[in-house]
């Protein structure tokens, strides 16, 4: 069956589309007839070429951008109204973590908590304040952005990520009555993803984490890539809220 909208020729921009959850949900973009912009770090051009040509169709764009550098977001968009027009979809996926146990205060330091909320939080927004415009010129604009149940639970792989996770759930409420009703605006939120993202996490890491998960596995990128689809072909009357796509790994 056909999804109730139909995505070909829409521009969908994915941030941090040269990682894991990013490069599968271009790939599902670009299969559903949509040309897709994929961002990377400048220097890290390879990685956007790679993902870049397992994209099917035409018309598909890797440019470099920094989340942490408002200026490179303004170029991004400047880049894809030039090329394009239009901006129908953009998906937030680019962050990072590094593991701090709970329990240890002294390692979590200042510097640490301050680059994580500058990348995790604001460069999302960043990234939303940059297109908002371009996003409302469509008439039907969607925003996703990739959470974590680590904001749900506390959890996760440090008291920061869990807390930046925990904003970004609240900007996606804010923004949903903000934006409305040009922009809709929604968050999926993963559990384990096998990725790499969290460093020092392994095959061992995943494997005890499936045992103890209520579907027995550990999600697939194509899973989140999935469920970010969906926000723009199914779900078209929701908005301001966050997809728990984790396993049953919260329960």
């Amino acid at each position: 069956m056909a999804p109730p909208v139909d995505l070909k020729n829409k521009v969908a921009v994915i941030v941090g589309g040269a990682g894991g959850i990013g490069a599968a949900t271009a790939r599902m973009f670009a299969k559903a007839g949509c040309r897709v912009v994929i961002t990377h770090r400048a220097g890290k051009e390879e990685a956007g070429a790679a993902v870049l040509a397992t994209l099917v169709g035409v018309g598909h764009l890797a440019y470099p951008a920094d989340i942490a550098e408002s200026a490179t977001l303004t170029a991004l968009r400047e880049k894809v109204e030039q090329v394009y027009g239009r901006c129908d979809i953009l998906v937030n996926t680019a962050g990072f973590t590094t593991p701090v146990p709970h329990g240890d205060l002294d390692a979590l330091d200042d510097a640490l908590i301050d680059l994580m909320f500058q990348v995790n939080w604001r460069g999302p927004f960043a990234t939303i304040r940059a297109f908002a415009p371009l996003l409302k010129a469509s008439g039907d604009g969607l925003i996703v952005s990739v959470s974590s149940i680590a904001g749900l639970n506390g959890a996760g792989s440090s008291i920061v990520y869990g807390a930046t996770k925990a904003a970004t759930d609240v900007m996606t409420k804010s923004l949903a009555r903000a934006l409305a009703p040009e922009i809709r605006v929604l968050g999926v939120s993963p559990g384990v993803v096998e990725t790499g993202f969290v460093p020092g996490r392994g095959a061992e890491f995943n494997a005890k984490t499936a045992a103890t998960t209520p579907l027995k596995r550990v999600a697939q990128p194509e899973d989140v890539a999935s469920a970010i689809l969906a926000c723009a072909t199914h779900l078209t009357f929701s908005t301001g809220s966050t997809l728990i796509v984790d396993g049953g790994r919260a329960l």
